[in-house]
């Protein structure tokens, strides 16, 4: 059978084709379930390559957001943790660890891992690897299975991984049949359905832009209404003709004229 990792549903093929070529452009590989279902709507995947040849299928068709397992110092398999877009994704680029995942999830990787280690998981601990898919480096001189890191800074241990006999035993009954994966096309439809994506939040992002510009236009041409107005106000208020002072309206004089009406009247008197 033939399966499809993208997308949140995994939709199986009748049967396994080839290229023309006759290369071959799937690999085959083994998917895991673990923490027993727990986190089922979280939509992460974890699959490994079913032997060195199929690890090179998948060193060379994995997605940035994969996150690549191996014991260290040991020779195993390698087992990939594939995260959705949302949060978790998110904090996993942001940081570069795995410590924000729920309980159990980076527990399980990790025994997984050793456990898939001929050496490894005869001993009683070790220590287990992870880095992004991004950050694997593949020279052609390298041996099949073989691989090399770019920066060893974004290389994250997990010290003194013990055996876990019973966490074993359960992942590895949760393991797939051999299944054939469209990792080449699976990769090419992934990359299209990202640059759609990418290309329809610039389209948004502009205009949005666009929207806040004119908003800033609108808000800039009302003030300036406003201003315009109270300095008009202003101006009919300054060049308004003055009101006579009520004492000049009423006839009223100085102090002196008022101590000369009262003695008029005194003699008058």
């Amino acid at each position: 059978m033939l399966r499809s990792l993208v997308g949140s549903e995994m939709c199986i093929r009748d049967r396994v084709s080839t290229q023309s070529t006759g290369l071959r452009w799937f690999a085959m590989v083994f998917f895991y379930t673990i923490c027993g279902n727990r986190y089922e709507e979280l939509g992460i995947t974890v699959f490994m390559g079913r032997d060195k040849h199929e690890n090179e299928d998948l060193i060379r068709y994995g997605w940035p957001e994969d996150i690549w397992f191996h014991v260290d110092d040991y020779s195993s398999a390698h087992v990939y943790l594939r995260l959705p877009k949302g949060p978790l994704r998110k904090v996993w680029k942001e940081t570069g660890t795995l410590d924000h995942l729920p309980e159990g999830i980076l527990h399980d990787l990790c025994v997984l891992t050793k456990n898939n280690s001929i050496e490894g998981s005869k001993c009683g601990e070790v220590d287990i690897v992870y880095t992004p898919w991004e950050n694997l480096h593949k020279r052609d001189d390298m041996d099949i299975g073989t691989i090399g890191f770019h920066n060893n800074k974004a290389v994250i241990k997990v010290s003194r991984v013990n055996k876990h006999k019973d966490d074993a035993k359960r992942l590895e009954k949760t393991k797939s049949d051999d299944i054939a994966v469209e990792f080449a096309k699976d990769k090419e439809r992934r990359d299209r359905d990202e640059i759609a994506d990418r290309k329809s939040k610039a389209r948004q992002h502009k205009k949005d832009e666009e929207a806040r510009k004119k908003l800033i236009a609108e808000e800039k041409e009302r003030k300036s209404y406003d201003r315009m107005f109270t300095d008009e106000a202003m101006n009919k208020t300054m060049n308004a003709p003055q009101m006579a002072d009520e004492d000049d309206f009423m006839g009223g004089g100085s102090d002196l004229d008022e101590e000369k009406l009262a003695d008029d009247f005194a003699d008058f008197l």
